[in-house]
């Protein structure tokens, strides 16, 4: 197999094809822009929350696949979560692509990510959809306070 089939699995494609959550909220609670410059993947993530937790999360991402799944990955799964559960969610991801550690029962999910290991300057491209949730969740959290 080549490097681009190893990386790039049928989940892979399944979850970027899915593209849950797609779209924009209006009026929204909280928002976040992410972008990676190098590769030119870029999300927009709209929130609105309940108790300082997403009620609904709408995405609109630009970017390779790997991008794309972790984004539909998080408009299908961030419903109920809070900062800290986005900051255990990307430190989970960070530990998976960096450490080769295996993905928590709570994220069976994240494990489709373990090819993108070998493939260093692919990690900011599945982590970037996670760092924009982190970036909206905490922007609320600081506003509270």
């Amino acid at each position: 197999m080549s490097g681009g089939e190893e990386l790039y699995q049928q989940a892979i494609k399944d979850w970027a094809q899915a593209d849950h959550g797609h779209g924009r909220l209006d009026p929204a609670d909280a928002a976040a822009c992410a972008d990676s410059p190098l590769c030119g993947d870029r999300v927009r993530l709209t929130l609105r929350l309940d108790s300082g937790r997403v009620a609904a999360l709408a995405q609109e991402t630009r970017g390779c696949l790997l991008c794309r799944a972790a984004a539909s990955l998080l408009g299908r799964r961030a419903s109920g979560m809070d900062a800290a559960a986005a900051a255990s969610a990307t430190a989970a991801l960070e530990a998976l692509l960096a450490e080769g550690r295996d993905a928590p029962p709570a994220w069976p999910e994240l494990a489709m990510f373990a090819p993108a290991r070998s493939f260093r300057s692919r990690h900011k491209c599945v982590l970037l959809p996670f760092r924009a949730l982190r970036q909206a969740l905490e922007g609320v959290s600081h506003r509270e306070q």
